[in-house]
């Protein structure tokens, strides 16, 4: 991964948590409802190991929290 980006998508992860939690779900759940997997969901979130995401699965995610995308990319909200 392009380390110009690692923050950027630490945040994004930390964002997803902070989402996930506040409507009660765990990482599998949210997972389920996307169609990735848990160890991919736990990847994305985890604040030490940023990973990349689609455009398609951050959508996904987003749908399946009930927010629009944008609040995943706002990155006063979660830090």
């Amino acid at each position: 991964m392009d380390s110009r980006h690692q923050l950027e998508y630490k945040l994004i992860g930390l964002n997803i948590a902070y989402y996930r939690k506040l409507k009660g779900l765990t990482q599998l759940q949210l997972a389920e409802s996307v169609g990735i997997s848990r160890t991919h969901m736990s990847n994305i979130e985890a604040p030490n190991m940023p990973t990349s995401i689609s455009l398609e699965t951050l959508l996904d995610i987003a749908d399946a929290l009930n927010i629009p995308a944008a609040r995943l990319l706002d990155f006063r909200e979660a830090v």
